[in-house]
């Protein structure tokens, strides 16, 4: 497994795309000359993003998922707050990133071992999320080229994440990013679960493509 450099933090651009580009090594490229006006960054998270992390994290859950799964909209509960608070200050293998843009935290990834199947041998892709007036503006694509470096640094031989069935921008997301299904399924059939391949990420996929 190739060893890749453990970089803390990302200065990208704002308008940042991966078409017939390397996602995994996140080599970023504006689709429109000179569009390049305000990079925001990719951090390390630290506990004390958590308020605002579990605000996005909640605020994108209901406008993604609330519906697909019948559910009331989610809050953000001290008991929730206490959760993130914990979960962002996880020693490693677990890894946290937020992306900034002007100071402001407007998204967040998370990776780790592999908790369904429990196996240390996988890792997943825990959480991706992207504050709404962000979306589709290259903050998602950022994130997972992010977590893509760091799985496959961190040597796993398969990489897994799970979503909810039905949720079509996601889906298609992932399947640009270089996922595809797996066949598996949980909660009946509301979640399914996609994989990649470290092996193929340098491949003609990651690299194949218009742009």
């Amino acid at each position: 497994m190739n060893k890749l450099p453990d970089r803390d933090e990302y200065e990208l651009p704002a308008e940042c795309d991966f078409t017939g580009k390397d996602p995994v090594r996140g080599r970023f490229h504006s689709p429109k000359k000179n569009s390049i006006t305000d990079p925001f960054t990719i951090r390390s998270a630290r506990a004390a993003d958590a308020e605002t992390v579990a605000r996005i994290y909640v605020d994108s859950w209901n406008a993604s998922f609330g519906e697909l799964l019948s559910r009331t909209d989610r809050i953000v509960t001290p008991e929730l707050l206490a959760r993130w608070r914990r979960g962002l200050d996880r020693p490693v293998p677990h890894r946290w990133w937020i992306a900034e843009r002007a100071s402001t935290i407007v998204g967040c990834v998370g990776i780790g071992p592999s908790r369904d199947p429990a196996d240390p041998s996988i890792g997943e892709l825990d959480s991706i999320f992207v504050d709404e007036p962000y979306w589709r503006k290259g903050v998602g694509s950022a994130l997972m080229a992010v977590s893509h470096d760091h799985l496959l640094q961190d040597g796993y031989r398969t990489w897994i994440l799970w979503t909810v069935s039905g949720y079509r921008q996601g889906i298609a997301f992932y399947e640009a990013m270089g996922w595809s299904r797996d066949g598996g399924v949980r909660d009946d059939g509301r979640q399914i679960r996609f994989r990649r391949d470290p092996m193929t990420v340098r491949g003609p996929a990651d690299r194949s493509g218009s742009g």
